[in-house]
């Protein structure tokens, strides 16, 4: 790599405040805030949004929807479909 142009990569705290969780890693992204970490070191904290702690889309797990009774609130709503 070329000196002198590249960012710095170090040690990053992220943070989901809706999740009350936070990681150690390692990133060029840099912040004001900081934190001090479980070793007693201070870190730069970076606060998101959302993780696999707070989104369901992060975690693997799918909700189960109940796709039977929205078929039938429709059939319902609309009358059953006639067979050709």
């Amino acid at each position: 790599m070329k000196p002198g142009i590249h960012p710095e990569y170090g040690p990053v705290v992220f943070r989901d405040r809706a999740a009350d969780y936070a990681f150690l890693t390692r990133s060029t992204i840099t912040s004001d805030k900081t934190i001090e970490w479980e070793d007693g070191n201070t870190y730069p904290v970076i606060d998101v949004e959302i993780s696999d702690r707070s989104h369901p889309f992060y975690t693997g797990t799918a909700r189960v929807l109940d796709t039977a009774g929205r078929v039938e609130r429709f059939e319902r709503r609309y009358g059953k479909r006639e067979s050709r």
